[in-house]
């Protein structure tokens, strides 16, 4: 159907009314951006937390490792031969000393300990009449009425009797010893271990002595370690400094902590140190004793031990997550005045719970990045966020 020609020009003149008005907002824009420059905004710097280090009396600890020892410790043997006709005790006991542990066979060392004094009577009664023989002849002969070789004679028979006598009493003596090594006891307080033998085993019967069981001494025990020398330097040089004599060694308080254990739970004393230090090691070697009541130290364990050196006024410490390591050493990160972070090399010294002791690298005012350290780049400028080192300990790296 063909199209009205007024149709068709009306068409046509709102297509031209588009285009002009599309051309005229074009250039409106146009007009208002030729009014502005384009620049970059730089984005905020980022922000971190900051805090100054924190100001403490601290105790100066020299610290080692170390191992726990009993301080008795002993084989159970049979010092007579003979089968073991009873077993006092149940494996692990504690035991006090003198308790009866083990019985050995005793009936034939009792019949040898009752020939022996039977033996000793009759030498005493031999002594007795040689003594009374030769008292006569030494009388006779003292008034002419013997000769000398009565005399001799009776001498030499009193002095045979008389070593018979001590010969017998010896007899009765070690008789005595193996009767009372039938029974064998505890020589200290202890905990004894599991038997090595059974009833009616004979036992003692070898050159090598047959083992019955063996007794260990928990309470006290010691822990032994060995000190640097150049921690015996400091220690001496502090013990002169506090005037210490080498009697008060046994007043130094040593505290020691298990493998598993937080902190320094156990509290004992120094017993000993050796008196020269070891050429091929360049250390010391010292003892602790620790009364041990709760039996928590077991002989063998290896353990933490820290002895305290004295106290240090105003020692900085930092939260230990602020520090980080290089092939240079430690460091910690400092905004400056400027707000510019600077990468600090520091020396660290000890744990005080979650801060560390800085010896050297910082000052009191440094104001120490303690959180957001991934963002703190060093020579870029911070938004740094004051924060109380305590308030820090945790914070994000």
């Amino acid at each position: 159907m063909p199209i009205d020609p007024c149709v068709r020009s009306f068409h046509h003149a709102a297509a031209k009314a588009k285009a002009l008005t599309a051309t005229a907002l074009f250039s409106a824009v146009l007009l208002c951006g030729c009014g502005q420059s384009n620049n970059y905004v730089a984005p905020p710097p980022p922000k971190v937390t900051v805090a100054t280090p924190t100001k403490k009396a601290i105790t100066r600890y020299l610290e080692a490792t170390g191992n726990t020892a009993a301080v008795n410790s002993a084989d159970l043997v049979a010092r007579v031969a003979g089968f073991i006709q009873d077993i006092k005790y149940q494996d692990g006991d504690k035991v006090a000393k003198g308790t009866l542990l083990f019985v050995i066979e005793p009936e034939p060392y009792r019949v040898k300990l009752e020939q022996a004094k039977a033996a000793q009577v009759g030498a005493e009664a031999t002594l007795k009449s040689a003594q009374a023989t030769f008292q006569r002849q030494q009388e006779l002969l003292a008034r002419g009425n013997t000769t000398q070789a009565n005399y001799d004679s009776a001498l030499a028979a009193r002095d045979s009797a008389q070593s018979s006598r001590d010969q017998a009493n010896a007899n009765v003596i070690l008789a005595q010893l193996n009767y009372d090594y039938t029974q064998v006891s505890a020589p200290f307080d202890g905990i004894v271990t599991a038997r090595q033998v059974s009833m009616g085993q004979y036992v003692g019967g070898t050159a090598t002595p047959t083992v019955l069981a063996s007794i260990v001494q928990h309470e006290p025990i010691y822990v032994n370690f060995n000190v640097s020398e150049q921690d015996v330097l400091r220690i001496r040089a502090e013990m002169r400094r506090r005037g210490f004599t080498p009697e008060d060694i046994k007043k130094v308080p040593v505290e020691v902590g298990l493998q598993t254990e937080s902190g320094y739970p156990h509290k004992g004393t120094l017993d000993y140190a050796a008196p020269t230090v070891n050429q091929s090691t360049g250390t010391l070697a010292a003892r602790a004793v620790f009364q041990n009541s709760d039996r928590a130290l077991l002989p063998g364990y290896f353990v933490r031990v820290r002895v305290p050196m004295g106290q240090q006024q105003d020692a900085l410490l930092v939260p230990d997550v602020a520090l980080g390591s290089d092939q240079g050493g430690r460091y910690v990160l400092i905004v400056n005045k400027e707000n510019v972070v600077e990468q600090r090399k520091v020396e660290v010294g000890p744990m005080v719970d979650t801060l560390r002791v800085i010896e050297n690298g910082i000052a009191a005012d440094d104001r120490v990045v303690v959180a957001g350290l991934l963002r703190a780049i060093p020579g870029n400028k911070v938004d740094p966020q004051p924060q109380p080192a305590q308030a820090a300990q945790g914070g994000e790296r």
